[in-house]
C-alpha cells in the first residue's frame, strides 16, 4: 500500500472510529436520566467507564504490538457495538454498568493501533525519514468532522423525532452509533497487514507485559519523548476543563429540551474548528520551519484562547457570547494544528514494535492528569467563578507549550529502527 492509499484508509477508519462517540455524546446523560437513574448513579457509571479505560490502556497497547493492529481494532469495534447496544436498550443500573465496561474496553483497544498502523505503513514505503504530518493531519480532520457531524445528529435527531417511533428518541442516536461500530469492524477486516507468526496463547501472555515494560522504559529513557508525553497531560487539563465548564456555562443560557441541541451546536463548532486546524498543520510546519515550532505555535494559540474564554466569562450580553464563540473555535483550531506536529515528533522517537504501547502511555497520561486536575479546577470554579477555572487551565496549557521549545528532530539509530523481539512489527504489504 502506498503512502497516499494508507492516508486515505487511515482517514476513513478515523472517521468511523470517532463517529459513534459524537453520536452518543449528547444523549448519554440525558438517556440515563430518562431511564430513572439519579445524577449520583450516573457519575458512578461514568467512573466505571473511565477506570476501565485507564486499567486497560497499557495492556491493550501491548497486545496491539504483539498480535498486530488489525485484530485489536476489530475487537475494539465489536466491544463498542455491544456496549452501545446495551446502552440504548438498558433499563437497569447493572446493564448501564456493563455497557460502561464494554465501552471503556473498546476505547482502550482503539487507542494507538490505527495510528501505529499508518505510521508503520508509511515508514515501510518511504523510510523512517518520511514526513508524517500531512497524513496524520488528514486523520485529525476526519476524526473532527466525524465528531462534529455525530454531535449535531445526536443532539438534533431526538428533538426532531420527539415521541414518534417505536424507540425512545434519545436511544436512536445511540443505536445508530452501534451500527457504525459494526460497519467499522467490517471495513477493518480488509485492513492490509502482512502475515506474521501467530503466537500461542502463552506467548501472547508473556509478550504483552514485556512489550508494555519496554514501552515504559523507552518513555523514561528518551528525555525528549518524556517531554512530549507530558505535554499530553496539559492537553488533558485543557480539554477536561472545556468539557466540564462549558456545559455549565451554557446551562444558564438554555433550558428545557433545547439544552441538548444548544450544546450539540456549540460542540460541533469546536470540532469543525479542530478540523480546520488540522488542515493547516502541514502548512504550519513548512512556514515555521520545524515540527517543534508548529506544535509550540498551536499550543500557544490554544492557551491564549482559553485565557480569552476566561475574560468572556466576566462579560455579559450578545457581544460576550460572540467573543466567547471566537475564542472557543480558536482553542480547537490551535490544538488541531498542533496535534499532528506533536505526533510526528513522537513517532520519530519510537520503534515500530513499541509504537502502540507508547501511544497508550500518552493516552493514559492525558486521561490521568486530566482526572487528577479537573476536580481541582471544578472546585476552584465553584468557589471563585467559571472564569478562574478557564484561567487556570490556560496557564497549564501555556506551560505545556514550553515543552516543545528547543526540541530537535530525532535521527533514528539502530536501536530505534528495529522492532522489539517480543513484538513482531506489522507493516503494509
Amino acid at each position: 500500500m502506498t503512502g497516499g492509499a494508507a492516508a486515505r484508509r487511515y482517514a476513513l477508519l478515523s472517521f468511523l472510529l470517532w463517529l459513534p462517540a459524537g453520536l452518543y455524546l449528547v444523549p448519554l446523560v440525558l438517556l440515563m436520566l430518562d431511564r430513572g437513574l439519579p445524577v449520583a448513579t450516573i457519575a458512578v457509571v461514568g467512573a466505571v467507564y473511565g477506570l476501565t479505560t485507564a486499567a486497560l490502556e497499557l495492556p491493550t497497547g501491548g497486545l496491539a504490538d504483539v498480535l498486530g493492529r488489525r485484530p485489536v481494532l476489530i475487537a475494539s469495534a465489536v466491544a463498542g457495538a455491544a456496549g452501545l447496544l446495551l446502552l440504548g436498550l438498558a433499563g437497569t443500573v447493572a446493564l448501564f454498568v456493563a455497557s460502561a465496561v464494554l465501552r471503556g474496553a473498546a476505547r482502550a483497544l482503539s487507542t494507538g493501533p490505527l495510528e501505529a498502523w499508518y505510521v508503520d505503513t508509511v515508514h515501510a514505503e518511504h523510510g523512517r525519514d518520511a514526513d508524517l504530518t500531512a497524513g496524520l493531519a488528514r486523520g485529525e480532520v476526519a476524526a473532527s468532522l466525524a465528531l462534529g457531524a455525530g454531535t449535531l445528529v445526536g443532539g438534533l435527531l431526538p428533538l426532531a423525532l420527539g415521541a414518534a417511533g417505536p424507540l425512545p428518541a434519545l436511544a436512536v442516536p445511540v443505536l445508530l452509533a452501534a451500527g457504525v461500530e459494526v460497519l467499522r469492524a467490517v471495513v477493518t477486516t480488509r485492513l492490509p497487514e502482512p502475515p506474521h507468526p501467530r503466537p500461542a496463547a502463552g506467548a501472547v501472555l508473556r509478550g504483552v507485559p514485556a512489550t508494555v515494560l519496554a514501552g515504559l522504559r523507552v518513555a523514561g529513557r528518551d528525555r525528549a519523548l518524556t517531554r512530549l508525553l507530558l505535554a499530553a497531560g496539559g492537553a488533558g487539563i485543557a480539554l477536561g476543563t472545556i468539557e466540564l465548564l462549558t456545559p455549565a456555562w451554557l446551562a444558564g443560557l438554555s433550558a428545557g429540551p433545547r439544552a441538548a441541541a444548544t450544546y450539540a451546536v456549540v460542540a460541533a463548532a469546536g470540532f469543525g474548528a479542530d478540523a480546520a486546524g488540522g488542515m493547516l498543520a502541514a502548512g504550519a510546519v513548512r512556514r515555521l520551519g520545524s515540527h517543534a515550532r508548529a506544535a509550540t505555535a498551536g499550543w500557544t494559540v490554544a492557551a491564549l484562547a482559553l485565557a480569552g474564554l476566561a475574560g468572556c466569562a466576566l462579560l455579559a450580553g450578545p457581544v460576550a457570547m460572540v467573543l466567547a464563540g471566537i475564542a472557543y473555535c480558536l482553542l480547537f483550531a490551535g490544538l488541531g494544528a498542533a496535534f499532528p506536529a506533536q505526533a510526528h515528533l513522537l513517532h520519530e522517537r519510537v520503534a515500530p514494535g513499541e509504537r502502540a504501547t507508547v501511544l497508550s502511555v500518552q493516552s493514559l497520561l492525558m486521561q490521568g492528569v486530566g482526572a487528577a486536575g479537573i476536580p481541582l479546577i471544578g472546585w476552584s470554579a465553584t468557589r471563585n467563578g467559571i472564569e478562574v477555572g478557564y484561567a487556570v487551565a490556560a496557564v497549564v496549557l501555556l506551560a505545556s507549550a514550553g515543552i516543545f521549545l528547543r526540541l530537535r528532530t530525532a535521527h533514528p539509530g539502530p536501536d530505534r529502527a528495529d522492532p522489539l523481539p517480543a513484538a513482531p512489527t506489522p507493516a503494509a504489504r
